[in-house]
C-alpha cells in the first residue's frame, strides 16, 4: 500500500544486483518504489526476496526501457513519481568489447527514452548509475571527480561517459536535476542473507566467480593477468559493499529532493582503498576457511591496471561514507552463496 507521506521513486533495473539492494534501502526508509526490469539478467523471484526483508513489494513492471511505447504508458499510469534511479544497462566489459553495438543500442537508447519521458511528464530528479570506468586508466591515484575523463577502454565505459554527457546537456536545457554516482566495484550481499548477486548464466564479476568456484560450480578461478605493475601483479580495484552503495543512492535522492546543490553533480562512491585480485581472494579464503584453486591466464581486453577513489566529496556533500570492510564484503557474499546452495 502506498504511503502518502513519502515520495515515490522509479528504479530502473530494480531487480538486478545493485538495483534490488537500493529498492530494499528505499522501502526500509518508507518510500514508495516502482520497479522497471526487463529480466534480461535478473529474476522476478527477487521480488519475493525483497518482500522477505521489507515486508512489502515494490510495484513492478516487466518492460524494457528500449520499448518507448511501454515506457510512456508507465509514466502515464504512475503520476506521482518524484525521482528516478537509473540502473538498467548492460554492464559486462568483456562482452561490450565483443559486441559494442549491443551496448550502444541498449544503454543509450534506453537512457534517451527515459529522459524523454521524464521531461514530458515533469519528473525532474534523476540519480544515474555511472561508473569509475569513465576515468579510464588514470594518470594519478586516487581519482577525484575532477580527474580527467580519458578515452574509454571499453564500449561499456564509453556508454557511461556518453550517458553522463547526455544527462548533463539535458539538465542545461530542461528542469531536470541529476546526480551521477561513479561507483567503483560493488560486492557482497545483504546482511539478511536473503539478497545478493545472482547473475543469469556465467558471472562476469570477480566475487560471484570466487564464491561459485568455492562451491564447485567452476573447477578453478581464472585470474586474468599477473604481470601488471602492482605489488602482486594482479589488477587493483576499489571494492565496496553493495549495501553502502545502496545507501549512497538514497542519500543522493534525498539531496535532489531537498533542492540543494547544482542541477548536475557527480560523486565518487567507493572506499578509497584499492585491493588486488589476489588480496580479495585471500580475504575470501579467510572468511570461508577454504582454499581456492586458481589458474592465471592472459590479460583480458578492456581491463585497466589499477583504480581507486578519493571519496572526500561524497563524504562531505552527501554526508555518506562507506562503512563495511573487505572482510564483511567477503563474509556476506559467502553467506549468500551458501544460501543459494541450501547449506548452513
Amino acid at each position: 500500500m502506498a504511503n502518502p507521506g513519502k515520495g515515490t521513486f522509479l528504479i530502473t533495473g530494480g531487480l538486478g544486483y545493485i538495483g534490488s539492494h537500493t529498492v530494499v534501502e528505499m522501502l526500509l526508509r518508507n518510500y514508495n518504489v516502482v520497479v522497471i526490469d526487463n529480466l534480461s539478467n535478473s529474476s522476478e523471484l527477487v521480488l519475493d526476496r525483497i518482500a522477505a526483508i521489507c515486508g512489502r513489494k515494490p510495484v513492478f513492471y516487466p518492460i524494457d526501457l528500449c520499448d518507448r511505447s511501454s515506457l510512456e504508458d508507465l509514466f502515464a499510469t504512475e503520476k506521482d513519481l518524484q525521482a528516478v534511479i537509473h540502473f538498467a544497462a548492460l554492464k559486462a566489459v568483456g562482452e561490450s568489447v565483443e559486441n559494442p553495438l549491443l551496448y550502444y543500442k541498449n544503454n543509450l537508447i534506453s537512457l534517451i527514452n527515459l529522459l524523454d519521458c521524464m521531461v514530458s511528464h515533469s519528473v525532474h530528479n534523476l540519480v544515474f548509475s555511472s561508473s569509475c570506468t569513465v576515468y579510464g586508466e588514470p594518470d594519478t591515484l586516487p581519482v577525484t571527480e575532477k580527474s580527467p575523463i580519458k578515452q574509454a577502454i571499453s564500449p561499456y565505459g564509453n556508454t557511461k561517459q556518453i550517458g553522463e554527457e547526455i544527462i548533463k546537456d539535458t539538465t542545461q536545457s530542461t528542469q531536470l536535476r541529476s546526480i551521477a554516482l561513479r561507483y567503483f566495484n560493488p560486492v557482497g550481499a545483504h546482511s539478511s542473507g536473503k539478497l545478493g548477486e545472482l547473475p543469469l548464466g556465467k558471472p562476469n564479476n570477480l566475487v560471484p566467480l570466487i564464491t561459485q568456484t568455492a562451491v564447485g560450480i567452476f573447477p578453478f578461478l581464472r585470474v586474468f593477468g599477473n604481470d601488471y605493475a602492482t605489488p602482486d601483479g594482479t589488477c587493483i580495484r576499489d571494492y565496496i559493499h553493495v549495501e553502502d552503495v545502496a545507501i549512497a543512492h538514497a542519500s543522493a535522492c534525498e539531496r535532489l529532493l531537498s533542492g540543494n546543490g547544482k542541477d548536475y553533480e557527480v560523486f565518487n562512491i567507493g572506499t578509497g582503498t584499492g585491493y588486488s585480485v589476489l588480496e580479495v581472494v585471500k580475504a575470501f579464503e579467510q572468511a570461508s576457511g577454504l582454499t581456492l584453486p586458481i589458474q592465471v591466464e592472459n590479460r583480458r581486453p578492456g581491463d585497466i591496471e589499477k583504480v581507486f577513489a578519493d571519496t572526500s566529496l561524497s563524504n562531505q556533500i552527501l554526508g555518506w561514507k562507506a562503512s563495511r570492510s573487505l572482510s564483511e564484503m567477503m563474509r556476506s557474499a559467502w553467506v549468500w552463496q551458501q544460501s543459494l546452495n541450501n547449506k548452513e
